[in-house]
């Protein structure tokens, strides 16, 4: 059984579905017989995870970019073509118009462009929609948690039996962060003081405002102990959240082989997102013994367990009493902390990439 992987948004700026990708493609090679997983467009296992540019060369994203959009605008039969032998097709989130010889599936992330359609672009919408109609096409769906399972069933009217749950996975640098990676992120960044961290993309579904706001309604005397360190390429946040962001220590974007060290240099991990499909910020930190802040919504409380402090994310008065919560009581921080590390281990993507071969076994063998 030879199965195709879609990577191409390797090649874009992204987020969530780009971890994903890069960590999932490489524990599946683990998990499967060599020679069984494909990645179209092919991606050295060296090269190393970056969200905010291509993964690529510029010939090789140049190329690839110029195939997709022919494929997608053109309705040119040029992946058909590329999957050559493929048994199956698991799509992502760029092509419009997937090969037609091959199986197919597909993973959804989330729904946040239908049930909060006012926080996107819409580009972003756009997109998602002809997501969709691949979703509806797909012979079957992998859902990234149970609460985005049932939000796709809900929402896009997909038989219950067609789509199953595996969660995603964290990277193994988040399990076993060194002292010595610690403290030079701490040097690198000017990182003096113990620090609150929320980690992800400026934009709106990301609630920063609030977070913001809520830090500064804490004690004088917290906010002169503990720094809110935001860290994560600008989005499409307005320019007030822009601004406010701005106003406390913002990093920027910060690469890659940095975020495990600075998740673990900190004293508490918040993020109170409006939604999100599974949470991998969260997973990460509390893979790296970070107590946790999280919101109560969407699939947060499904990833976090009983591991986190979860609060409703439109209240600031909530999101404030958490913080003091757990700033002002180091030895709820260590409970947490060790429930955290426990409950990561739920997230290894050799585990999910396991589970996903044996998706793919059960769809070549219908």
């Amino acid at each position: 059984m030879k199965v195709l992987i879609d990577t191409y948004p390797l090649l874009v700026r992204s987020a969530g579905v780009k971890n994903y990708l890069y960590h999932w493609v490489q524990a599946l090679r683990r998990a499967a017989p060599h020679g069984s997983i494909g990645a179209l467009p092919e991606i050295g296992n060296d090269v190393e995870l970056h969200h905010d540019r291509s993964m690529a060369g510029i010939l090789a994203t140049t190329t690839g970019l110029a195939t997709l959009a022919l494929s997608n605008h053109l309705s040119v039969p040029i992946l058909s073509h590329l999957a050559g032998k493929a048994d199956i097709f698991h799509i992502s989130s760029l092509i419009r118009n997937p090969p037609r010889g091959p199986l197919l599936t597909a993973t959804v992330h989330d729904m946040t462009a239908w049930m909060m359609p006012e926080l996107h672009l819409q580009a972003n919408r756009q997109a998602d929609s002809h997501l969709a109609n691949n979703l509806r096409r797909a012979h079957r769906i992998i859902a990234v948690s149970e609460a985005t399972r049932q939000d796709a069933i809900r929402l896009l009217q997909i038989p219950p039996e067609k789509i199953v749950t595996i969660h995603s996975g964290v990277a193994s640098a988040f399990f076993h962060v060194s002292a010595d990676s610690v403290a030079a992120v701490r040097t690198r960044y000017q990182l003096k003081r113990p620090f609150i961290l929320s980690v992800g993309t400026i934009e709106p579904r990301k609630n920063l405002s609030t977070l913001v706001n809520a830090y500064r309604a804490l004690p004088a005397h917290l906010q002169d102990e503990f720094e809110l360190v935001l860290a994560g390429p600008i989005g499409w946040a307005d320019p007030e959240t822009t601004a406010r962001v701005r106003a406390v220590r913002y990093l920027g974007y910060v690469p890659e082989r940095d975020i495990a060290a600075l998740t673990s240099a900190a004293t508490v991990f918040a993020y109170p997102s409006l939604y999100e499909g599974f949470g991998f910020p969260v997973a990460q930190a509390m893979a790296a013994g970070v107590p946790v802040l999280t919101s109560n919504v969407s699939a947060l409380p499904e990833v976090a367990g009983d591991a986190a402090l979860l609060v409703d994310p439109r209240s600031e008065a909530e999101l404030r009493d958490g913080l003091q919560h757990l700033l002002l009581y180091p030895n709820i921080r260590a409970a947490m902390s060790e429930r955290g590390r426990q409950r990561a281990e739920c997230f290894r993507w050799d585990i999910c990439a396991a589970k996903s071969w044996q998706f793919f076994q059960e769809l070549s063998a219908r």
